[in-house]
């Protein structure tokens, strides 16, 4: 283009909502190269594309949107679009998907920069600062500065423009009624768009005619902005076009930077120049090969030069092109704690979930540099998954961990994100903290029933990590919430033999060690129930059972898929207790069994009891509230003691009434086909009555592996759902069926099956008037099945003192 002005220059970015360019700048003393490419600077856009909108290109039906000015009435054009990307002769004027004669006199300067309208027929000013260039534009849309006129499209002065009549092509379209009477002038008839609210003085005019909604709301474009702000932008669909004329197209023009430069003023913050190239046709999406091909939105967003970052979208920057490590410009700004950038970014339509070459999400690389403001508006923004895994299997909480960044951790859980969940290597969000040495983070983990005993694929604990890293203060810790200190990893190390000898750590584990040695017996449950469970025996020298791992909830060797989505689980919004028979939680359980001191109602049906949905996390209910029992765990004051013919037994040290909640069935989830592999059955509990999942606590277990069969039982079986509702994984808690006084021996009515199976190994010893598997029994009942002429005296071996268990403990 040809030279113009400063002045012009100025006056122009200033119209356009560009830049206004101090004078400084535009005087500059360094040999004058920024005033040199300032004057060749091509003022308009109308070769200048954007990337194609969904949300246009359904407000202009797929038709041409361009308006024609012909002998000063608008007409609109109805073509086909076969190219759906954006342009426009200005910044001032709103984006056009254009057909393609309208696309080709755009190219050829044919669109007035002021109104936005096409000059096709009638008197237009027509600019020539070449020969073989012509701009047109509308007396009437000048650009004026103190008086004095220029040329919307290059800022020549208008005096050198000439006052040229186009003649009226053959058209057959229509001009709209609405328009038939306006007024000659271009300028008062096409009227100025209202930049201080966005909308143009012909926005009422073509939305009656093209009888669309009102297109004055806000419409999305192509990246995500709400263009209703910009000027002319709500302007209706453009009225119907006559046939085109066409010109000779202008000659192509050569660049006068090299793309690099874009990405080097992007990164250093230099606006003005970053204007200046993207005006003179600079690729936005230009990727430097020196720097991981990153693009220059990528330096601006790890910058965080916000004003930059939106002239590069303006432009048609990408907002989701990747660099080599498949980083996106949003994690830059994320990673580096650009709060606004982040902030633009996602308004204009960024995705927040892509994922790099590591499996790192936005979320993964905020959470890991510790940038709480970050983390907080990405999870605000509802589209985030909080336990997003990267490769390594690290979710968002375990970054946070190993960083030692407390407050992001206290968050994540807050906002629900799963502390159980194992990388790659199998550790939990409490292996990390016990790497890292964060007592605070510890605590919170604890505190949100993290498993204390969860194991690596090498066997470590936390435990183990903590020691192995010379943690005291976690150490101490862990020991004091009931950390085995006796646990063997598959090296055989227990804790003590993974930190140096005579070190602070080993001499604390030490010491925990020789405590556990002196109180295993008042305690078998270490610790990890709310409630000791002391062992005596008064029968023989066993001093406590062992060969299993206690644990105080249900866990899993294999991969079981539980659904434990907490946007799967029905839920209640009581303000309360839950009292209220609209409780959906109750609902579900056909009504709320438990009375206000926990218990199940008289009512409940002991023989086929129901399902029983206890309120959840979802729920809006207080944690206190009464339809809450079973999570709440034991509360029972139970005895282990040695029964003289039956093992191990439990027993109550306290008044139990009835419908009271004793113990929960804990061991390892299986499925049925992993339990028919096992040789020792005696510990199988089935979940359902398809038998297709059950517990098995004979490797780990509470209390209740430990629980006796009764002909005559005083406990019963309940199903309860909690955490999750996966109706394939309930708990089984169990529930006094009567009155039990303190002393005496609890248990539960093993079933038909069982004694089908096991009676022809061991016989009962519950010691009940009806019981129907006792020795005695099974012998009265052999002796009716068999023909008195069969019948012969025979000594059967005495198994009343036998060994053989009779239950599963």
């Amino acid at each position: 283009e040809a030279s113009t002005r400063l002045t012009s220059v100025s006056r122009w970015m200033n119209q356009c909502g560009l830049f206004h360019w101090p004078r400084s700048f535009l005087s500059s003393d360094t040999s004058g190269l920024a005033v040199e490419e300032a004057q060749e600077l091509p003022l308009c856009s109308c070769r200048m594309e954007t990337p194609k909108s969904r949300e246009i290109l359904i407000l202009a039906d797929r038709k041409c949107m361009a308006t024609e000015s012909v002998d000063g009435q608008l007409t609109r054009c109805q073509d086909a679009v076969v190219k759906h990307e954006m342009m426009r002769p200005s910044n001032s004027v709103q984006l056009l998907v254009l057909c393609e004669d309208h696309r080709n006199g755009m190219v050829k300067h044919q669109c007035c920069p002021g109104c936005g309208f096409f000059c096709r027929a009638g008197t237009f000013m027509e600019c020539q600062p070449d020969v073989n260039i012509s701009h047109r534009f509308h007396h009437a849309c000048a650009s004026v500065l103190k008086g004095q006129s220029f040329c919307p499209h290059c800022g020549e002065e208008a005096s050198k423009a000439k006052e040229v009549t186009v003649a009226k092509a053959d058209t057959t379209s229509t001009v709209p009624p609405a328009l038939e009477h306006g007024p000659a002038t271009p300028g008062a008839l096409e009227g100025r768009a209202d930049t201080t609210t966005g909308s143009s003085s012909c926005l009422t005019v073509g939305a009656e005619v093209s009888g669309r909604a009102d297109s004055s709301l806000p419409v999305r474009s192509a990246h995500g902005f709400d263009t209703s702000a910009v000027p002319g932008s709500s302007r209706a669909a453009p009225l119907q076009a006559s046939i085109l004329v066409a010109l000779d197209t202008e000659k192509p023009k050569k660049l006068r930077f090299h793309p690099k430069q874009l990405y080097l003023s992007a990164k250093q913050g230099e606006l003005k120049k970053v204007l200046l190239m993207l005006v003179d046709g600079i690729d936005p999406n230009f990727k430097m090969e020196s720097q991981n091909k990153r693009t220059p939105l990528h330096a601006a967003a790890e910058g965080g030069y916000k004003d930059i970052c939106h002239m590069l979208v303006q432009a048609g920057a990408n907002l989701d092109m990747c660099d080599e490590d498949q980083r996106t410009p949003l994690m830059e700004a994320c990673e580096n704690n650009h709060m606004e950038v982040v902030l633009y970014l996602l308004r204009a339509g960024a995705s927040a979930m892509h994922k790099d070459v590591e499996g790192f999400t936005c979320l993964h690389l905020a959470a890991k540099s510790g940038h709480y403001k970050i983390v907080e508006h990405l999870l605000s923004t509802g589209l985030i998954d909080i336990n997003c895994q990267d490769d390594g299997g690290w979710t968002p909480m375990i970054w946070a961990t190993e960083y030692k960044h407390a407050d992001q951790v206290k968050l994540l859980l807050t906002k629900g994100a799963d502390c159980s969940i194992r990388d790659k290597e199998e550790n939990i969000c409490l292996h990390w903290a016990a790497f890292s040495g964060s007592v605070e983070i510890t605590e919170l983990l604890l505190n949100a029933h993290c498993n204390l005993q969860a194991v690596n694929i090498h066997g470590d604990s936390p435990l183990h990590i903590a020691a192995r890293e010379n943690r005291l203060d976690c150490i101490t810790l862990l020991l004091s919430r009931g950390a085995d200190v006796f646990l063997k990893n598959r090296e055989g190390e227990t804790p003590p033999d993974c930190c140096s000898h005579n070190s602070k750590a080993w001499g604390a584990l030490q010491a925990n060690r020789k405590e556990r040695d002196a109180k295993n017996i008042s305690d078998i449950a270490l610790g990890q129930e709310r409630v000791p469970i002391p062992c005596v025996n008064a029968v023989d020298s066993e001093p406590y059972p062992d060969g299993y791992k206690y644990i105080p909830e249900n866990c899993v060797t294999s991969p079981m898929n539980i659904d434990r989505n907490i946007t799967h689980l029905q839920y209640c919004v009581c303000k309360e207790d839950c009292s209220a028979s609209i409780c959906m939680c109750g609902q579900l359980s056909l009504r709320c069994w438990y009375d206000k001191s926990g218990r199940l109602l008289p009512e409940f049906c002991r023989e086929e009891p129901p399902l029983i949905f206890e309120c959840n996390h979802a729920c809006s209910c207080w944690r206190t509230c009464k339809n809450r029992v079973v999570q709440n765990g034991l509360r029972t004051r139970l005895q282990l003691f040695r029964t003289s013919k039956k093992g191990w037994g439990v027993q109550a040290l306290q008044d139990i009434p009835q419908g009271t909640f004793v113990c929960e069935y804990v061991g390892e989830i299986i499925s049925e086909a992993e339990a028919e592999m096992r040789q020792n059955d005696a510990y199988l509990f089935s979940l359902d009555d398809k038998d297709l999942y059950c517990i098995d606590a004979r490797f780990y277990g509470n209390i209740s592996r430990f629980l006796n069969h009764m002909c005559e039982p005083n406990l019963f079986a309940c199903r309860v759902f909690t955490k999750h509702q996966d109706l394939r994984f309930p708990h089984i808690a169990f529930f006094a069926s009567e009155n039990i006084k303190a002393g005496e021996e609890l248990g539960f009515n093993y079933g038909d099956h069982f004694w089908e199976v096991k009676s022809k190994v061991f016989s009962c010893e519950c010691g009940s008037s009806k019981c129907r598997y006792s020795s005695a029994a099974m012998a009265s009942l052999q002796a009716d099945s068999t023909p008195e002429d069969q019948q012969q005296p025979s000594a059967s071996p005495d198994t009343s003192s036998s060994n053989s268990p009779s239950s599963p403990s």
